[in-house]
């Protein structure tokens, strides 16, 4: 018995060691227990079912966006930071080899081998000299922003903002400024809201390419300078070889991640949050997440104002953002089109979307309950080029005129009507691809209705002929329960004559009509 018992001890003892050197040999999980703010929010998707969409962002309709940062420098575009690493590019869609990027070729002829002035390099380039944030600012809620967006950070892994978290950042090199924070106070002195986009989230894989070396030609095997330890805090650390997803699966990245994304929420209260990707990291995004919505109620007194961006269908959970697209037709739940008036970045030559492009874009995706986010592109000095201006100033004077349709609006019964609304194509991101603008012609309209129903604002996106034709109206069509009462050309108060007929509602365009990228018409209904 003595033995026995003895014995059993002797394994006890043996198994409490072996459990103690195992908890010593297992690493905390970096990804638990993330702090949160307290609060009618947790990170699970039944408690996102609570979020309520703010009456601001449904009825701003129209926001204006600065993707800027240290790579305009090169003015050569998108995506710098990566592809001047791309001596030996991959398709990304196929997978061919497709040879040397038109970027990398730049740089090497512009700055030198990535081994040697690498991306750290082209950072205090960027000097952001002609850079007045309250005069763009004036000339954005002139334009008709409601919102504003700035950069956070792109996949450069540079911060615009004051981080105490990561020493690469606009405080500390380049312009040596808060690029957010002046960005902010800019907005709140205009009275528009406050966003931030982040584009973290996918930095950690994007930036592997700086880790490599050209596979080919004279300098084939000599390390770019991303894989000198020394800078992993700006090119991250060596990923896994299967870590190549848009997203990182690296735990310790995802936790970093959460932490910065917090340490902006906390020291600038955004209105918008932007990711460009789907919610990222899982359980992890939804931690940042409800701490984004709990925090925001905190700042408001216990009202929800935030507005969360990701590329991912909603369920109501957050605003669903389409990149370089639009929605097929009436979504239930609001949206948002992010798009640019030309190349992300500024590049030397480009061809940018006319104002008469902007205004009907804008008005089909407020007849699809959406709002657009239009990148307007800086120099890398900070200024805006001439025509640049005159596209904003016109925006600004259409808006003046049909901003009554367009604001504080609603969907219809019908987005629109007319060949347009037949012809289109699928985008990358999800919905149609930017709306083609070519072919409109007089039979193409888009509507929007008062938060009231009582007011029906019809855009015609071509050019109007001496009578136009609205077929949702016809008294057949039985889309208006109620008969026209009267009909107004938006920015004026003369009646216009018209007819509702069987097939269609007729209406008699004066002589004398301004020029317009797209006609704006009021109905209203008889009580």
């Amino acid at each position: 018995m003595y033995t026995t018992t003895r014995t059993l001890l002797t394994v006890l003892a043996l198994s409490s060691s072996v459990a103690q050197l195992q908890a010593q040999d297992r690493k905390p999980d970096p990804i638990a227990n993330l702090p949160i703010t307290e609060g009618k929010f947790k990170p699970n998707d039944d408690s996102f079912q609570q979020y309520q969409y703010p009456e601001w962002f449904r009825d701003a309709k129209f926001g204006i966006w600065s993707h800027w940062g240290p790579q305009a420098v090169p003015r050569q575009g998108d995506w710098y930071a990566r592809k001047m690493y791309d001596h030996d590019s991959v398709n990304r869609r196929t997978g061919a080899p497709a040879g040397q990027d038109p970027d990398n070729k730049y740089h090497v002829e512009h700055y030198g081998h990535p081994s040697k002035f690498g991306y750290k390099d082209i950072i205090p380039l960027w000097k952001a000299e002609k850079w007045d944030p309250d005069q763009l600012m004036t000339l954005y809620k002139k334009a008709g922003a409601k919102y504003f967006v700035s950069m956070g950070t792109h996949h450069d892994n540079f911060f615009l903002w004051n981080s105490k978290l990561h020493p690469w950042n606009s405080v500390n090199m380049g312009p040596k400024k808060d690029v957010v924070g002046l960005w902010q106070k800019a907005a709140k002195k205009q009275g528009l809201r406050f966003g931030v986009s982040e584009h973290l989230g996918a930095s950690y894989t994007w930036f592997q390419v700086s880790h490599g070396s050209d596979a080919t030609g004279p300098m084939a095997g000599v390390p770019y300078d991303g894989a000198d330890p020394k800078y992993a805090e700006l090119y991250h650390g060596k990923a896994d070889p299967d870590d190549k997803a848009w997203l990182t699966k690296n735990p310790v990245w995802q936790r970093e991640w959460f932490d910065r994304i917090k340490e902006l929420i906390d020291g600038y209260n955004p209105d918008l949050l932007y990711s460009d990707s789907p919610l990222p990291f899982g359980d992890v995004g939804r931690s940042m997440l409800a701490h984004f919505y709990n925090h925001d109620m905190a700042k408001n007194g216990g009202k929800l104002e935030a507005v969360y961006n990701c590329k991912q269908v909603s369920g109501g959970k957050w605003v669903r953002d389409i990149e370089r697209g639009v929605d097929k037709g009436i979504s239930p739940e609001p949206w948002q089109t992010d798009t640019s008036i030309g190349d992300w970045y500024y590049r030397t030559g480009q061809k940018y979307k006319s104002s008469g492009e902007i205004v009907r874009m804008l008005t089909d995706i407020v007849s699809k309950n959406g709002n657009l986010l239009i990148n307007i592109v800086q120099t890398p000095e900070g200024d805006l080029e001439p025509d640049m201006l005159k596209t904003l100033d016109e925006i600004g004077a259409w808006i003046a005129v049909n901003g009554e349709g367009i604001y504080a609006t609603r969907p219809w019964k019908a987005y629109g009507e007319g060949p347009s609304t037949k012809s289109q194509e699928e985008g990358r991101f999800g919905g149609l691809k930017d709306v083609p603008d070519k072919g409109y012609t007089a039979e193409d309209f888009r509507f929007t209705t008062s938060k009231d129903a009582k007011t029906l604002y019809a855009f015609c996106l071509g050019t109007p002929a001496k009578e136009l034709r609205i077929l949702s109206l016809g008294s057949n069509a039985k889309l208006a329960d109620k008969a026209v009462a009267s009909v107004h050309l938006l920015g004026s108060k003369k009646k216009l004559a018209y007819k509702q007929e069987a097939d269609a509602l007729v209406i008699t365009v004066p002589a004398a009509l301004p020029a317009s990228a797209a006609t704006g018409f009021k109905i209203q209904f008889a009580n």
